[in-house]
């Protein structure tokens, strides 16, 4: 009995040696995928920064029209005028940001529905294709009209309709492609225990395309304030979308500039708080998050 329990009291400290190794590795992975989130991030940002002091540089636009980066922050925080502008444009950013969640989930939420269809019905997939490729292809602003008609000007249903278009086509192809990658052989358990197909995509598509999904997602974030800020100018006549037009036909370069930066900026937060939840969603479920879809 006694050397019983010596060989069970080693199989259980070996056991927790072996998840605590799992542990430690699983964090160092998750801490190396952050820094290099991070990195990205900080990378882009200075890209952006460098690129746009280069164009307006060597480009010879008149500093009255074409604005830097301290020229911005002034408008924004050194100005006498900074809190006022700094309030209208947060005004404007809400709406926007409104209206981006809307488009956002209205065409993320399209595209998860029509991938899982495509997956269930090679038929499904035959006969609707043909229209997303159609709403790729045919540009905004002659559908809006169209959209317009059909749902109203100004409406939140317009702002779903066309946001959810830009951010439609590419998450859709992408999901799609993540559900049509899913392990043959896993599929096959699922078939041979008696599962259909629809457990099928819900027990081993739909986890194997996570990294599909949160490609999607982060395609589909800047897609969707891009929406939001065409719904804007062309339908309900506010947020950004429509402040920006006004300001240039105005000559308020630096509120055009500041809204223009501050968006952008937004964008590429947004864009890396995603990229952070995707590294540390992918690395608990023991995938590897630098495998992009």
């Amino acid at each position: 009995m006694s050397s019983l329990a010596t060989s069970t009291q080693t199989q259980v400290i070996a056991v927790q040696d072996l998840r605590a190794q799992v542990r430690s590795a699983a964090t160092k992975a998750l801490l190396r995928s952050l820094g290099k989130s991070a990195l990205i991030g900080l990378s882009t940002f200075a890209i952006v920064l460098i690129i746009w002091v280069a164009v307006l540089t060597f480009s010879g636009v008149s500093p009255y029209v074409a604005k830097g980066p301290i020229d911005v922050w002034n408008f924004l925080f050194t100005d006498e005028d900074a809190v006022a502008n700094r309030a209208e444009i947060g005004a404007n950013l809400a709406v926007t940001m409104r209206h981006s969640v809307i488009g956002f989930a209205a065409g993320l939420a399209v595209a998860i529905i029509g991938a899982i269809l495509f997956r269930l019905n090679r038929g499904i997939e035959s006969a609707l294709m043909p229209g997303a490729l159609l709403l790729r292809s045919v540009p905004l602003i002659a559908l809006a009209p169209v959209i317009i008609l059909i749902v109203g000007l100004g409406t939140d249903a317009s702002v779903a309709v066309i946001g959810g278009i830009v951010v439609l086509f590419p998450a859709l192809v992408t999901i799609a492609f993540g559900l049509n990658s899913a392990s043959a052989q896993m599929l096959d358990v699922v078939s041979v225990y008696g599962g259909s197909t629809l457990t099928a995509i819900r027990k081993v598509a739909l986890p194997g395309a996570l990294p599909s999904l949160f490609a999607a997602i982060r395609v589909s974030v800047p897609g969707a304030i891009t929406g939001a800020l065409l719904a804007e100018y062309l339908s309900t006549g506010d947020g950004i979308g429509r402040a920006a037009a006004t300001y240039g036909t105005q000559a308020k370069f630096p509120d055009l500039w500041a809204s223009v930066v501050v968006v952008t900026f937004i964008s590429l937060i947004i864009y890396t708080v995603v990229q952070l939840i995707e590294t540390i969603a992918l690395t608990r479920m023991g995938m590897n998050p630098d495998r992009k879809a």
